[in-house]
C-alpha cells in the first residue's frame, strides 16, 4: 500500500511541483492540463486551460499528487492549508538541512531546523505556495541528544 498526499493549488500546481522535484530530487511523471480534458468536462474558461487537473511527482519510492482547483470546485481553497504537514524523513542530517533550506525559499520557518530530543535535525516550515512541511532526520540507533 502507498499513501499519497494530494495538494491543491490555484494555478500554481505546475510551478510548485517543478520546485518540489528540484528540491527533493524527484521526477514529474504526469501533468495533465485542463485543456486536455474530455469535451464533456464543464471547464470552459480560458484561465483554466493551463491549470493542471492532475500532477504526479515520484520521489524515490514515494509520491505527491496535485491539482489546480478554483473556489467553485473547492470552497476552502483560498484558506491557509491547515491540519496537516507533508513530512519527509532521511537518515542524512545534511540532506534534511538542504531540503529545509530549499523548501523554505520564499516561505517561512515555523520551527527552525535544529536538534530536538527525538532527532539530530528537525524543522517545520510553510513554503511559498502555502504548503506546510516537516523535515526530520531519523536518528541512528546510538544517537543521543547533545543538550
Amino acid at each position: 500500500m502507498k499513501v499519497v498526499t494530494s495538494l491543491s493549488f490555484q494555478g500554481q500546481c505546475r510551478e510548485a511541483f517543478e520546485f518540489y522535484a528540484k528540491v527533493l530530487g524527484g521526477k514529474i511523471t504526469a501533468a495533465f492540463p485542463y485543456s486536455d480534458a474530455p469535451p464533456e468536462m464543464p471547464i470552459t474558461d480560458e484561465k483554466y486551460k493551463s491549470w493542471l487537473m492532475h500532477c504526479w511527482l515520484e520521489i524515490g519510492d514515494q509520491a505527491l499528487m496535485g491539482a489546480d482547483m478554483d473556489s467553485g470546485w473547492a470552497p476552502n481553497i483560498e484558506k491557509p492549508k491547515n491540519g496537516f504537514d507533508v513530512s519527509v524523513h532521511t537518515q542524512d542530517k545534511a540532506q534534511a538541512e538542504r531540503w529545509f533550506a530549499g523548501l523554505g525559499e520564499g516561505g517561512r520557518a515555523i520551527m527552525p531546523f535544529a536538534e530536538t530530543f527525538w532527532s539530530p535535525g528537525f524543522g517545520s516550515l510553510v513554503d511559498r505556495f502555502g504548503v506546510p512541511w516537516m523535515i526530520n532526520t531519523i536518528p541512528s540507533p546510538d544517537w543521543k541528544p547533545q543538550g
